[in-house]
């Protein structure tokens, strides 16, 4: 009972910040595609030890033209913010910030592994996150959050395809095909950048190896990486 008082409490407290910041969203560029050099990609992971819930972040940057990784940083800690539904932004970003710390210069543009404008409140970790880092940023997910039990239509099986989603009249996101005969991705703004923008960023970033923009996929297996490193400490 302890447990479930706090978390309302937490709910309460969480929501209130997140309606705050949902009123500074802008979904517009705040860029010029042409000027953009890197591009981070960011994802963490998490494992349980001594009953203690444990977390990396990955942050890797590659060179927006050429692909290659330029930088990897990590951070990891413990956790002290509960799981709960819509406010993972809030146990994820203290490590996410710390991982940017490191880096040796700025992006000009961060890509999350999760959701951004697309979330109940428009408050998704792309979007909560660009607060604090102060750039443009992108949400790729790789399933469907479901909002208010609207469901989405698949997109024709071809390279680059997409159907928006919309809810209540409100496009919150797009699934794209980035690739043929593979499941689709799910695409939102995080903040200081349109949705056609977004997906142009996210198609230049996609390769034969796999479904996911190049930054989200190797952020994703460094973070594993790093997270079985730790495990073993």
């Amino acid at each position: 009972m302890k447990n479930v008082d706090s978390n309302m409490k937490l709910i309460h407290e969480f929501t209130e910040i997140q309606n705050q910041l949902s009123s500074k969203v802008n979904l517009n560029n705040s860029f010029d595609v042409s000027e953009i050099e890197t591009i981070a990609g960011v994802d963490l992971a998490y494992w349980d030890r001594n009953n203690t819930t444990c977390g990396t972040c990955c942050i890797v940057m590659i060179d927006y033209h050429t692909k290659e990784v330029v930088e990897k940083v990590y951070s990891h800690g413990e956790i002290n913010v509960p799981y709960i539904s819509g406010f993972l932004a809030f146990r994820e970003l203290p490590l996410v910030l710390e991982a940017a710390k490191k880096l040796s210069k700025e992006p000009d543009l961060y890509m999350f592994d999760g959701n951004g404008y697309l979330h109940y409140r428009h408050m998704g970790i792309a979007t909560h996150a660009s607060m604090y880092l102060n750039k443009p940023t992108i949400g790729v997910a790789k399933s469907y959050l479901k909002i208010e039990n609207i469901d989405v239509s698949m997109p024709k099986d071809e390279v680059g395809s997409y159907n928006d989603i919309v809810i209540h009249d409100e496009v919150y996101g797009r699934v794209l095909r980035t690739s043929q005969h593979v499941k689709p991705i799910f695409v939102s703004c995080g903040n200081w950048i349109d949705l056609d923008t977004s997906t142009h960023i996210v198609m230049n970033c996609i390769n034969k190896e796999s479904r996911l923009p190049i930054p989200v996929r190797v952020a994703d297996i460094e973070t594993h990486k790093m997270r079985k490193n730790l495990m073993k400490d």
